[in-house]
C-alpha cells in the first residue's frame, strides 16, 4: 500500500469558498441543510456510480476494453467521457475467485470522484480507515461480504495522486444481460470492494 499522502498543505482556495459559501446560505436562510443533505446523497449514491458502474458494465463486456482499462485505467475510463478532479490518476484491480481487492485512504479520503462520485461517510471515517487494514475479513463480513478462507485479499491505499477502482467481480447468470441491465448490478460500495456486485434478481429490481 502507498503512503505517499500531501496531505499537509492547506485545502485548495476554491474548497474553502464552497465551504464558507454553504455556511453563509445556511445560516441566512437561503439553503436548508436537508436540500443540502439530499444532494450530496444524490451525487454519493446516484451520479457518480452511475458514471463507475458503466465502466465496469463495458469491461465484463468488452475483452479489449478491460484489456485498456487493466493497462491504464484513467485512459479508458476517459473514453468513456468521465474525467475530471481526482480522477487524473486511477488504477483499476479486479476481483476474482482467488483474489478481492478493498479500497481505503488511511489518511484522509482520497477518493476517485469523475467514477465514485462523493466519498461516504463511512469511508472517511477513521474506524473504517484504520480497521479495514488491520482486518480486511472482518470489516467486510460487517458489509456483508463473507469470503471463502482461500481467497487472499488486498487492501489498496489511494494517495493524492493515485486512486483505485475495483472492478468487482461478474454475478453468475448474467451473461444474456445487456451492458445496461449489468450496470444496475454495480453499486458504489462494489466498486470501493466492501461489496460484491448485485445479482440479477436484486440489481434488476433496484
Amino acid at each position: 500500500m502507498g503512503h505517499n499522502h500531501k496531505h499537509s498543505a492547506p485545502l485548495p482556495e476554491t474548497v474553502l469558498r464552497v465551504k464558507s459559501l454553504e455556511s453563509l446560505l445556511v445560516e441566512k436562510g437561503l439553503v436548508q441543510t436537508s436540500a443540502l443533505d439530499a444532494l450530496v446523497e444524490r451525487y454519493e449514491h446516484q451520479v457518480g456510480p452511475k458514471n463507475g458502474a458503466a465502466v465496469v458494465a463495458k469491461a465484463w463486456c468488452d475483452p479489449e476494453y478491460k484489456k485498456r482499462l487493466m493497462q491504464n485505467a484513467s485512459e479508458a475510463i476517459a473514453e468513456l467521457g468521465y474525467t475530471g478532479a481526482q480522477g487524473e490518476e486511477i488504477i483499476a484491480v479486479e476481483n476474482t475467485d482467488d483474489v478481492h481487492n478493498v479500497v481505503v485512504c488511511t489518511l484522509c479520503s482520497c477518493y476517485p470522484w469523475p467514477v465514485l462520485g462523493l466519498p461516504p461517510v463511512w469511508y472517511k471515517s477513521a474506524p473504517y480507515r484504520s480497521r479495514v487494514v488491520r482486518e480486511p475479513r472482518k470489516v467486510l463480513e460487517e458489509f456483508g461480504t463473507v469470503l471463502p478462507a482461500e481467497t487472499q485479499v488486498r487492501v489498496w491505499d489511494s494517495t493524492a495522486e493515485t486512486r483505485y477502482l475495483v472492478i468487482p467481480k461478474r454475478p453468475d447468470g448474467t451473461e444474456g444481460l445487456t451492458e445496461t441491465q449489468l450496470a444496475a448490478l454495480v453499486s458504489r460500495d462494489s466498486m470501493i470492494g466492501v461489496k460484491k456486485a448485485d445479482p440479477p434478481s436484486i440489481g434488476e429490481a433496484a
